[in-house]
């Protein structure tokens, strides 16, 4: 295990740099998972860690693939390193997966993450979707970094195991088609549907911000619109839950 002491070392400023900025993470392929518990998920699900990081006095577990690079820190520097509050004394760098479309959508359900900008909301919504059987979530533009430190956190191991695209309609739409997947959204609309009585098992499903909600662009390309039943004093559910809901009917209908 190789040391590092100074802060102004290479990888350690290249660490800081993917904990901060979404754009640097996507031009170096790479994002950062920390915690134990998230470090070990990645390298059981073989992940793409590259780079292992301990503060001093943790110990690495054993018979770890020879090409990781494992690095010990003092624990004052790991904590710059950390972009957590409380650190636990591990992060690794894995290797970003690919997130652009398949050109050929297998047959199963689907959430359209349209416009949600909180990382906590997507990789929750992730993390339900990979629970509850979902064959893969879609990013339009303007959503989360799916590989930001607090979504990759709050995915606890989904974004290892369930796979995340990032598209946008032009490109989603005609792929969906051609695997006869229909595109639904949650919004009132005049042909809206309870949740219950669609076939989601095989379907895509919009769901939208709760500050503008979907998108006229994304709603002019739906089929149909999907209604969640609720009490009348209530006007909607948050995304996460939102997604929930059309998760699990999802999945009733397997």
């Amino acid at each position: 295990m190789e040391s590092i002491t100074s802060r102004q070392n290479p990888l350690a400023v290249h660490i800081r740099k993917l904990g901060a900025e979404g754009k640097y993470r996507r031009s170096q392929k790479q994002y950062l998972c920390e915690g134990e518990k998230l470090v070990g998920e990645a390298l059981r699900w073989s992940a793409g860690v590259e780079t292992l990081v301990y503060a001093r006095g943790k110990t690495p577990p054993e018979d770890l693939p020879q090409e990781i690079r494992l690095v010990e820190v003092p624990e004052g520097l790991f904590e710059s390193l950390s972009t957590v509050e409380t650190p636990q004394g591990v992060l690794a760098v894995c290797r970003r997966p690919e997130t652009a479309l398949p050109e050929t959508m297998a047959p199963g359900g689907y959430l359209v993450l349209d416009g949600l900008q909180d990382p906590g909301n997507v990789g929750t919504i992730w993390r339900t979707a990979d629970a509850l059987g979902a064959a893969g979530v879609v990013l339009l533009p303007r959503c989360a970094d799916p590989f930001s430190p607090k979504t990759v956190r709050s995915t606890m191991g989904a974004c290892f195991r369930l796979p995340v695209w990032e598209t946008d309609l032009e490109h989603l739409c005609p792929r969906l088609e051609a695997a006869e997947i229909p595109l639904y959204a949650t919004a009132l609309r005049e042909d809206t549907a309870d949740v219950r009585e669609l076939p989601l098992e095989r379907a895509a499903v919009v769901i939208g911000s709760e500050g503008r909600g979907i998108s006229q662009e994304a709603l002019a390309r739906c089929e149909k619109t999907i209604r969640i039943p609720m009490r009348e004093r209530c006007e909607s559910l948050n995304a996460a839950a939102a997604a929930t809901v059309v998760l699990w009917e999802m999945a009733r209908g397997h």
